[in-house]
């Protein structure tokens, strides 16, 4: 097996991360490596913590990570388990974490996992093999509510109510069972003028699919808060999205870390009690340089966000 991934951003992680060799850091989405390799790098007597519910992204990071294994500590799990995670380690504060969330380019490109649409296998999608819940759930146990719903909502879809009537008019027949019979599905539910210009028709409805069975969203808003709690002062928690959904759900958060008050504006001053446990570093994400889209076409709605904790 060959763990293809390519380290989006990585020398702007490494840089918002600011490394001390003697510091304890966690990569909350392995995948290949190639993040944590450049951490394990920097560290003398300092740990890292590589996080991946993926079993083969663990397989593949320990090849990369040969050199460096006396200072992982590997963890099959989830990053939105980030606390109990520390706490089974008996850590109390970390002094960076990093996410880059969504789907690997191993992942896309091993056909049998289900998350491209450009590749006909059995709809699975699962970041996870072990946990049973996967697309083909979705797509043909939803109703045609939930289905436009997530669609519209996670997809940004403006199709979803016609993709979603669609599907559950064509399962009436038979199980949707592979990438390619949904696909089909998709795109004879819009219209043909509308998948002339722009992304591929089924992109934005396999988005939503996949954030749904791996419950994206509410793990990253959940990572978020344990993550911030948890940083040491000066630690960093350095985030990669790639798309609007994901980057506006970590800008929403780190400000509630860095101003968490909830008293009416009309108060004078605070009441709640509730004190700010980061500061943003970013006001602006930061962007692949046109070197790296050019290099990698996968980089080019990367958007990085960084939050540097204050030890509360």
């Amino acid at each position: 097996m060959e763990f293809h991934h390519v380290s989006v951003l990585l020398q702007e992680c490494i840089d918002g991360l600011c490394i001390k060799p003697d510091g304890i850091y966690v990569d909350g989405t392995t995948g290949g490596g190639g993040h944590s390799l450049e951490i394990a790098k920097r560290l003398t007597t300092g740990r890292l913590i590589c996080i991946d519910q993926d079993l083969n992204a663990h397989a593949a990071a320990k090849e990369r990570l040969k050199d460096h294994l006396d200072k992982i500590t590997f963890v099959h799990d989830n990053f939105g388990n980030i606390g109990s995670i520390l706490d089974e380690l008996g850590i109390d504060r970390i002094d960076g974490m990093l996410m880059d969330i969504g789907v690997s380019s191993h992942q896309l490109d091993e056909a049998e996992r289900g998350f491209s649409y450009q590749q006909d296998a059995p709809l699975d999608m699962r970041m996870d093999a072990t946990k049973p819940f996967s697309a083909y759930d979705v797509v043909n146990t939803y109703s045609e509510a939930d289905l436009d719903r997530i669609i519209f909502t996670y997809g940004e879809e403006r199709w979803a109510k016609r993709i979603a009537q669609f599907i559950v008019a064509e399962r009436a027949n038979k199980p949707i069972e592979t990438t390619g019979e949904l696909v089909d599905v998709i795109k004879k539910a819009v219209p043909k003028g509308a998948r002339k210009d722009g992304p591929h028709p089924a992109k934005r409805t396999f988005q939503a699919i996949r954030i749904e069975v791996n419950g994206e969203l509410d793990v990253l808003e959940r990572a978020i808060d344990q993550a911030a709690h948890r940083l040491t002062e000066g630690g960093r928690l350095c985030i990669i999205t790639f798309h609007s959904l994901e980057d506006r759900i970590v800008k929403e958060a780190y400000r509630r870390q860095e101003n968490p008050c909830i008293c009416p504006p009309q108060f004078p001053v605070c009441v709640c009690g509730r004190k700010p446990v980061g500061k943003v570093i970013t006001r602006k994400p930061i962007v692949p340089s046109k070197e790296e889209l050019a290099e990698n076409h996968r980089s080019r709605s990367a958007k990085l966000r960084i939050l540097e904790g204050l030890g509360e």
